[in-house]
C-alpha cells in the first residue's frame, strides 16, 4: 500500500468515526475529545523525556479529565460550575508529588506536565463548548462542531493536494520546508468552498459567519500545524507517533484542531448568542 493509499484509507476512517462520535450526542462527542485528549498528551510526554526530568502522567490525565469533564456538566447544566474548582486541588496536588519523587530536574517536569495541558486540554476544553454556544444554550446543536470538522478537513485536504501537485514556494522553509503558500492557497480556496456548501445545510451560521469562520480556521489552523513542526524539528524527528498509519501520530492529526479551537470558540462567543 502507498503512503497516499494509507492516508486515504486512515483519513476516511477518522472522518467517519468523527462524524459518527458528533452526530450522536453531546456524550459520544464528549467521549471522542476524552480520547483525544488523552492520547495527545500521552504522545506529548513521550516525545519530551528528558533525563533527570520525570513528568506527572497520571497527574496531567487526572488534571485533564476535571478539567473537560466539570466543563462539560456546567455548560450542559448536569453539574454545578462550582466542580470546575476541583481543578485547583489536582494541579496543586501535582506540585506536592514533585516533593516525594527523586529526580534531578524536577521543576522541568512539572514544565513540561503543565505544557502539555495548556497546549491540548484547554484548546480541546474550548472546542468541547461549541456545540453548546448555540440558542437555546446548553442544548446540543451537532451542526457546529461537524461543520467546524469539515472546514479543517477541506483545508488540510486541499492544502496537501496542492502542495504536493503546485507547490513551488515554500510558506516556512525553516520550520516546515514542504509546506508552500500554493497549498495554502488551495486549503484557503476549499475551506471557503465548503462553506458556502455547508452554508445551503447549516443555518445557525449565515454565508458570512461561516466565511469568516473558514479563513480563521485555516489561519490559526495553519500555524497551530507550523507549531508541531517546529516541535517535531526541535526533536529532529519525521512523525510525532505511528497510531496513525499514513498520518503519524495524535499531534499531526489533530495539531490544526488544537490550534483553531480557541479561536473558534471565540469567534462564536463574540457573536453575542
Amino acid at each position: 500500500m502507498t503512503e497516499f493509499s494509507r492516508r486515504t484509507f486512515t483519513g476516511t476512517g477518522l472522518v467517519i468515526v468523527i462524524m459518527s462520535a458528533t452526530w450522536f450526542g453531546p456524550y459520544s462527542f464528549m467521549t471522542l475529545l476524552l480520547l483525544i485528549d488523552l492520547l495527545s498528551l500521552m504522545e506529548f510526554y513521550r516525545l519530551l523525556e528528558i533525563p533527570g526530568a520525570k513528568t506527572s502522567k497520571i497527574g496531567a490525565a487526572l488534571l485533564s479529565m476535571v478539567l473537560m469533564l466539570s466543563g462539560f456538566g456546567a455548560i450542559t447544566h448536569l453539574t454545578s460550575w462550582k466542580w470546575t474548582l476541583m481543578v485547583i486541588p489536582v494541579g496543586f496536588s501535582i506540585f506536592v508529588a514533585a516533593l516525594y519523587r527523586h529526580t534531578k530536574k524536577p521543576f522541568q517536569g512539572l514544565a513540561i506536565t503543565f505544557l502539555g495541558v495548556i497546549i491540548i486540554t484547554l484548546p480541546l476544553c474550548c472546542f468541547a463548548a461549541i456545540p453548546f454556544l448555540a440558542r437555546p444554550h446548553g442544548s446540543y446543536h451537532f451542526a457546529l462542531p461537524a461543520g467546524c470538522f469539515l472546514l479543517l478537513w477541506a483545508n488540510d485536504t486541499a492544502a496537501y493536494l496542492s502542495g504536493r501537485w503546485l507547490g513551488r514556494h515554500p510558506l516556512f522553509l525553516r520550520i516546515s520546508p514542504k509546506k508552500t503558500w500554493e497549498g495554502s492557497v488551495g486549503g484557503l480556496a476549499a475551506a471557503l468552498i465548503a462553506a458556502c456548501v455547508l452554508a445551503q445545510f447549516f443555518t445557525l451560521l449565515s454565508p458570512t459567519e461561516l466565511a469568516i469562520l473558514s479563513v480563521t480556521i485555516v489561519i490559526t489552523g495553519t500555524f497551530g500545524d507550523l507549531v508541531k513542526s517546529l516541535l517535531k524539528r526541535s526533536l529532529d524527528i519525521k512523525d510525532s507517533g505511528t497510531i496513525l498509519p499514513g498520518h503519524g501520530g495524535m499531534l499531526d492529526r489533530f495539531d490544526s484542531l488544537l490550534g483553531s479551537a480557541p479561536f473558534i470558540f471565540a469567534y462564536l462567543i463574540l457573536l453575542a448568542w
